[in-house]
């Protein structure tokens, strides 16, 4: 007896491109991960073929695994010298002044160490968020995705369906975290090159030759911060809508010589008799304690600078190293800095450590006019 025939599936008969006719073949079934995304309306990704249950070199015919992933960047993108200045100068500003009073908010021994820590976690931080922009990237096949869309992408890609189907604000609450920090950060900078100016034009007819007791004669009053801030106005109006980073690295590359001079006339400074350490606390109050973490978060400012850096770069590949090089001589130079000033002033240091330094004109024995962080005391 002749075994019958199969029974064509209903509904899913297809024509064969030879005959023109009917063909019965069954139709594999629908694979569980597909049928459970399209019941939870997932997002669709069948343009890249990813399911977030696959690994990304699934997705993408044109690598053969996520080790193989090599995003090219412009051709007139940033050169990876260039992608360090601005790394520098995006991680090093007003907030470095200020670490001595963190360290003397947290003592002697509990702020160095807790910098250290906080610097560990930042960069650990940075280099998980390039790795997931890489991801995605490569996930994709996109040439690169910003704060907003690596949130919203890891989102869709999460287990949990309410994050999912929410994952658009995702994007919008980064974009506003974003928005309010470097708004404060800038207001902040703002407010000390105003201030700063203005106490340089004060006192530069009343400061003195005497750096041992560091008086200062008279003040000259002058025309209030709100209007310094009004005068700096138009010049940085004009330098913000200078976007391209290639053609802004002349003056992050003029900002960082200006600081490694300030720098060296203040460890100049701090570095000479060091007072007994014994004295100060080795942990100070928990009451400042959040007072220290303020300041030294605040001074690794530079986390929203990491993906348009890298995005902007002629060769990507090479920002993993130029973020942790960096990254290591910035949390160096801030424990360093931090612990000095507190030992060199102890109680005294104010909120910032320029504060402290003599306000006088060192006047050498050839009649040379000196700085006083080049001054040594007697």
């Amino acid at each position: 007896m002749a075994a019958s025939a199969p029974e064509p599936t209903p509904g899913l008969e297809l024509k064969t491109p030879a005959t023109g006719g009917l063909s019965t073949a069954p139709v594999p079934p629908v694979t569980m991960s597909t049928q459970r995304l399209r019941n939870e309306d997932y997002r669709d990704y069948s343009s890249t073929d990813v399911s977030p249950e696959e690994s990304p070199s699934e997705g993408l015919n044109n690598f053969s695994s996520s080790g193989s992933y090599q995003r090219f960047g412009e051709s007139n993108g940033t050169t990876w010298f260039q992608t360090l200045i601005h790394l520098l100068k995006s991680n090093i500003g007003t907030g470095l002044l200020g670490l001595p009073l963190a360290v003397r908010n947290a003592g002697i021994l509990m702020g160095p160490l807790s910098l250290l820590v906080i610097g560990l976690v930042a960069v650990h931080c940075m280099g998980i968020l390039v790795k997931c922009a890489h991801h995605f990237c490569h996930r994709l096949n996109k040439p690169f995705v910003d704060y907003g869309d690596t949130v919203m992408y890891g989102l869709e890609a999460s287990p949990i369906s309410w994050l999912r189907n929410n994952a658009r604000w995702g994007r919008h609450t980064v974009d506003f975290f974003l928005i309010v920090t470097q708004l404060g950060f800038c207001c902040v900078y703002f407010v000390f090159l105003a201030d700063n100016f203005k106490q340089v034009i004060e006192a530069a007819n009343g400061t003195t030759t005497n750096c041992h007791n560091n008086e200062t004669v008279i003040l000259t009053p002058t025309m209030d911060s709100r209007l310094y801030m009004l005068a700096f106005l138009p010049f940085l109006v004009l330098l913000v809508f200078v976007r391209n980073l290639r053609a802004l690295s002349i003056f992050s590359l003029l900002a960082n010589i200006t600081m490694v001079v300030s720098l060296v006339m203040i460890y100049q400074f701090i570095v000479q008799d060091i007072p007994d350490p014994s004295l100060l606390p080795l942990v100070a109050s928990w009451q400042t304690y959040p007072l220290f973490f303020g300041t030294a978060v605040f001074a690794f400012e530079g986390i929203g600078m990491v993906l348009p850096l890298e995005n902007k770069m002629k060769d990507p590949g090479k920002f993993s190293f130029i973020l942790y090089g960096g990254m290591a001589i910035i949390t160096v130079l801030y424990i360093s800095l931090g612990s000095l000033g507190y030992l060199q002033f102890g109680a005294k240091i104010q909120g910032s450590i320029t504060l402290n330094l003599p306000n006088c004109w060192y006047v050498g024995e050839d009649g040379t006019l000196g700085a006083p962080g080049f001054f040594k005391n007697e």
